[in-house]
């Protein structure tokens, strides 16, 4: 008699089992009754399980004569039909148990993020009911380790699978691998892949992929040689972790070897690793590759086109990142949260914040708002746009907030000079228990020097990221120069300097030299230049503020001497240029350039409101022009610099009450510094300009960095 297949639906379930529903059958066979039971479970059929449980303890007397295999299949399927609670009552229940009665419900809590439950488990089985674990038991108890962090326990359990003789087994070997991954002892995993033969591609894969997650990747690029040399068939996987790596090391070499392998190879490259190799692109600097591979593409899902947004971004071709999503909409591919959040990085690259507004809108639409990384791109749009209130409320309207989103608004506010905001922001984060991290005390620091409150930042960077753990970096070593400087205190700052046992960048040289010409003390501040044109005898910028300070103490011979060795030395001032946007078009000016169409209305009205504030108190401030002239000539130098331009065309082209966003290419100079305070009083707007320092906003005559920048 040929065997009785199992039923493959609920309905022929019930057709072959009548004595479901009818009384006077036979009862049916251990043989039948396991069936369905193993029907009902991998079918989830709850319902069809209950029915023959209930009908098991009618006519079994189960309570009496307990079958372990019956009530095993009865604890896997309450277990795989989500009911865990029956299911661990009549395990609890049982008065003998074997190894599959433990794994049916220790797999259950394994895949349900249980951990320690399966180790508690695994624990009875092994010291209460003195049961042998099998291959599979190791594997879930390894796993449950590896998953939980639990490195100390799973090293354990490692001896006792080598005790037990089952090492070898390819469950095991799988599970060993991925618990010396997710633990960071890359050198076993590494080990056990030379000392275990016959791993296939599937378990490279596990070990590589475990490495880049771990952030191993030099172990990541040994595995690939391990698998080339042991002539291991590479499948699709196994080319998206090796893109990945080539990524995460910046590595182009690698990259273009793998790609090359790929080309010989009969892979047909999937939406994985044509994304992967974008980004490796993109992350490599190799824009063009990436744009060449995704325009080569006949079909472009949502993963492409954010990997090639984010390829543009990562090499600062924010426009070009933006234009795409035109061509998205074209090619009716709706973008997701990530693809939103590179675009809004994008804005916030070019401080373009028609666009970000745009796309806020979108979002809005999409319904994507409540989505963390979308809300951390927006703080990080407005806060770098000028808008610092838009950034405090998509922060205050958030509902879920990471440390990004704390960092986002501490360091926006630090940007915009609002020092004050920022501790208080600080303070709720350590309220709110967001352990901070060394970003977020650049902001806190930086807030300390907008303030000039020297024992607060000593006391931060001494103290409290001591006591969190933070290792102080150059930037916060910079972030005290700056405080100190703004306090006035140059040489308690060059002291800090000189004793500090750390390798000192052109930048927190600047930082000292830029607050010994606001203080006034040029000796100081010539010495300090000479020290960096010794360490970069091309940084134009020290050049720059070295004249000015000649030029303030009107000693021309030394302006005459720095341009010559400007000139000596092929160093270009870069030219000053300002933009503004304005009803979709960004409108560029360049300091005493007559290219703009409407330049004589522009000139006109500079003219206007330069006589409008002189009675004010406006003054030029010819003491900085780098020219040996007549004053009247050097004011003519003043009048026209770009931020003037560009100020003056918004004026002229936005309603009366708009706010005005201009941004430079350089760092503003004092005379316009001066003259826009008193537009901003006169015209009664808000003025938001940034140069490359800071954020200046300045509201009736005052500016929100007090004059220090």
């Amino acid at each position: 008699m040929p065997a009785r297949k199992p039923p493959t639906s609920p309905q022929a379930a019930t057709r072959c089992a009548p004595f479901l529903l009818k009384q006077n059958r036979a009862p049916p066979s251990v043989e039948d009754t396991l069936k369905l039971l193993k029907h009902s479970a991998d079918s989830k059929d709850l319902k069809l399980g209950k029915i023959i449980h209930a009908h098991l303890i009618i006519t079994t007397e189960s309570s009496r004569n307990e079958n372990v295999v019956l009530t095993n299949s009865l604890v896997n399927l309450y277990a795989k039909c989500n009911q865990i609670s029956i299911a661990r009552q009549l395990f609890d229940n049982m008065r003998q148990r074997n190894v599959v009665s433990y794994s049916s419900l220790m797999t259950w809590y394994l895949h349900n993020g249980f951990l320690l439950e399966t180790l508690k488990l695994f624990k009875n089985m092994v010291s209460g009911d003195n049961l042998e674990p099998n291959e599979y038991i190791f594997s879930i108890v390894l796993s449950s380790c590896s998953r939980s962090g639990r490195g100390a326990e799973g090293r354990q359990c490692h001896g006792y699978v080598f005790k037990s003789g089952l090492v070898f087994c390819k469950y095991v070997r799988n599970a060993l691998v991925e618990l010396y991954t997710k633990c960071l002892d890359v050198e076993m995993a590494k080990r056990l892949l030379d000392l275990l033969p016959g791993y296939d591609v599937f378990e490279y894969n596990s070990v590589l992929n475990g490495l880049i997650e771990n952030e191993c990747f030099r172990g990541g690029v040994e595995v690939l040689g391990k698998m080339v040399s042991g002539s291991v068939r590479w499948d699709s996987v196994t080319y998206v972790n090796a893109f990945g790596l080539s990524a995460s090391l910046k590595d182009l070499k690698l990259g273009l070897q793998v790609h090359s392998q790929m080309l010989k190879s009969d892979i047909e490259p999937d939406v994985f690793i044509n994304s992967a190799m974008i980004s490796m692109y993109g992350k490599c600097g190799k824009f063009s590759n990436a744009k060449k591979v995704f325009e080569g593409l006949e079909t472009r899902n949502v993963v492409l086109w954010t990997a090639m947004v984010a390829a543009c971004f990562q090499n600062e071709y924010f426009e070009e990142a933006l234009n795409l999503f035109c061509g998205m909409e074209y090619e009716d591919i709706r973008p997701n949260e990530f693809t939103f959040a590179v675009m809004l990085n994008s804005a916030a690259g070019l401080s373009a914040l028609r666009h970000g507004d745009l796309l806020h809108a979108h979002i809005e639409k999409s319904g994507f708002k409540e989505h963390l990384i979308v809300g951390n791109a927006l703080i990080n749009m407005y806060a770098k746009g000028g808008n610092i209130e838009a950034a405090n409320k998509v922060f205050c309207d958030m509902r879920y907030r990471d440390i990004i989103t704390w960092n986002a608004m501490i360091c926006g506010y630090s940007h915009h000079g609002l020092g004050r905001e920022a501790l208080t922001l600080f303070q709720n984060m350590l309220a709110a228990e967001e352990r901070p991290n060394h970003v977020t005390f650049v902001g806190v620091l930086s807030a300390c020097g907008h303030l000039g409150l020297v024992q607060e930042g000593f006391y931060y960077l001494n103290h409290l990221m001591k006591q969190i753990g933070i290792v102080p970096g150059l930037e916060h070593y910079t972030c005290i120069v700056g405080l100190l400087s703004k306090a006035g205190l140059l040489d308690e700052a060059e002291k800090f300097m000189r004793s500090t046992p750390v390798k000192w960048d052109v930048v927190a040289w600047h930082t000292l030299l830029n607050a010994s010409r606001v203080h006034q003390n040029y000796g100081f501040g010539r010495r300090i230049a000479e020290y960096v044109l010794h360490m970069d005898p091309n940084d134009v910028g020290t050049y720059i503020l070295l004249s000015n300070m000649y030029a303030k103490e009107k000693r021309w011979d030394g302006v005459s001497k720095i341009r010559k060795l400007m000139k000596v030395r092929k160093v270009k001032k870069e030219p000053g240029s300002s933009w503004t946007e304005i009803r979709n078009t960004t409108h560029v000016f360049i300091s005493g350039d007559s290219n703009h169409p409407e330049s004589s209305q522009i000139y006109e009205k500079v003219r206007e409101l330069l006589a409008k504030i002189k009675p004010l108190g406006y003054v030029p401030d010819v003491a900085a022009v780098l020219h040996d002239v007549e004053d009247e000539q050097k004011e003519h130098y003043l009048n026209y610099h770009s931020e003037k331009l560009a100020i003056a065309y918004a004026l002229m082209e936005t309603p009366p009450t708009a706010p005005i966003l201009v941004i430079k290419n350089l760092r503003m100079c004092g005379d316009c510094h001066s003259a826009v305070k008193l537009i901003s009083k006169l015209t009664k707007r808000d003025i938001i300009v940034r140069d490359t320092n800071r954020f200046h906003r300045f509201q009736d005559g005052c500016c929100s960095c007090t004059d220090y920048w």
